[in-house]
């Protein structure tokens, strides 16, 4: 059974920080890309940060240099460092894994967790 659990969300001010976490089990997760979605209400699942076997990572424009995803493949977690955080970033935050590609499209994961709720006040 594969499982994707997320943890780390919560509430901040504006400016503050979050590293959200991401446990997997039921598949070899560290041979599939992974990624963090966000979905804030009314608006569409975006891609926040995803990332290779490789290590090799992508952003989406609006947290380049705030942002940092990274991956623990002997522990089967999934990390997003979240800095400078805005009240835009307020959105729950999901884990996806099992795409073949370093790619942002929701479609090519098969595997999500449940979702952990970030909210940033300003």
């Amino acid at each position: 059974q594969v499982q994707l659990v997320e943890s780390g969300g919560g509430s901040v001010q504006a400016g503050g920080s979050l590293r959200l976490s991401c446990v997997t089990s039921g598949y070899t997760s560290s041979t599939y890309s992974m990624a963090w979605f966000r979905q804030a209400p009314g608006k569409e699942r975006e891609g926040v940060a995803a990332i290779d076997h490789y290590g090799d990572s992508i952003y989406t424009d609006s947290v380049k240099g705030r942002f940092t995803i990274s991956r623990d493949n002997a522990k089967n977690i999934l990390y997003l460092q979240m800095n400078s955080l805005k009240p835009e970033d307020t959105a729950m935050y999901y884990c996806a894994g099992g795409s073949r590609y370093l790619n942002f499209g929701v479609s090519n994961y098969g595997y999500w967790g449940q979702g952990t709720q970030v909210t940033v006040s300003s």
